[in-house]
């Protein structure tokens, strides 16, 4: 079983106490039911008479946004609710599902999961800290480079975690092709250009580790190891023909621990090319000249 950090599960359980802000304040505006008066075959929450249509959506909304945030708590906690014919369902992320016909949920039933996710989140923070006290490392994914995270974030929280690692893939070459000004190669290409050994060129600038091109990166063993300017272009292109095109072509979902060890490997890439220098041709000079 995963292993979260007290930083990421506290975050959670705000997320989950601020969706119960909400869904109470949309409530407000419902008129509520359950299974046994729905009959099994009406929603088992409608708008109240007299509502105000555009306030309703305006709830709506908000509690979709906190339900967002709020969606891999069930998923870290087990707190799923099993469903005759459907499975289980997070009843945090289809709290939507009381207003449909047929409804697998309640009212009730929303509430009493977020107040079981956030029990919980609770008991997982103490274990958490009492990790932290040991000699276990904690880890989050959180933590992750913020440009990796952000671009992952989004499809993790929903469980997509081969979408997740393609993206935070994506995102980092979109990063640095943004900030190069680079959208003229794919995405192997422009690693292998911009990484490469050599003086920049117009329209093709570098990123350069600093120090002297042939530093090596230790000197604690025989002639060292490889410069750290050559073993970045291989890590860069390694990382984008094993894990980012194979992610983008796969069938088969990936599990957690599989999606950690390649968003940390990306992570890792984000934070060298970050001591990276950018070098670039001064084209103005060179069409004083001209």
């Amino acid at each position: 079983m995963a292993e979260y950090g007290v930083d990421y599960l506290s975050r959670l359980l705000e997320a989950v106490g601020d969706f119960e802000v909400a869904f109470d304040a949309w409530m407000g505006t419902q008129v509520e039911s359950d299974h046994l008066s729905a009959r099994g075959i009406f929603p088992t929450a409608w708008v109240k008479d007299g509502q105000d249509d555009a306030e309703v959506r305006k709830l709506e909304l908000v509690v979709a946004e906190t339900a967002g945030r709020a969606a891999s708590a069930v998923a870290v906690t087990g707190a799923y609710i099993a469903v005759q014919g459907r499975g289980t369902i997070d009843p945090i992320s289809n709290w939507w599902l009381v207003q449909s016909p047929k409804a697998p949920l309640s009212p009730r039933d929303i509430r009493a999961t977020a107040a079981s996710v956030r029990g919980r989140l609770r008991a997982k923070i103490v274990d958490a800290e009492a990790r932290a006290d040991s000699d276990l490392p904690a880890f989050s994914p959180a933590q992750l480079h913020p440009v990796v995270w952000s671009a992952a974030a989004v499809h993790w929280t929903t469980h997509q975690r081969r979408v997740a690692v393609r993206e935070a893939a994506e995102g980092l070459t979109i990063h640095w092709k943004q900030r190069l000004d680079r959208h003229d190669v794919d995405d192997t290409v422009f690693w292998q250009q911009t990484l490469s050994p050599g003086d920049p060129v117009p329209g093709k600038p570098k990123l350069v580790w600093p120090g002297p091109p042939d530093a090596k990166t230790s000197k604690s063993m025989r002639g060292g190891l490889e410069p750290m300017a050559k073993a970045l272009v291989q890590l860069a292109t390694g990382a984008n023909l094993t894990i980012r095109n194979v992610t983008t072509h796969m069938p088969d979902e990936l599990s957690e621990q599989e999606a950690m060890e390649r968003l940390s490997t990306y992570s890792y890439l984000a934070r060298l090319l970050d001591k990276c220098q950018v070098a670039r041709v001064d084209e103005e000079s060179l069409e004083d000249q001209a």
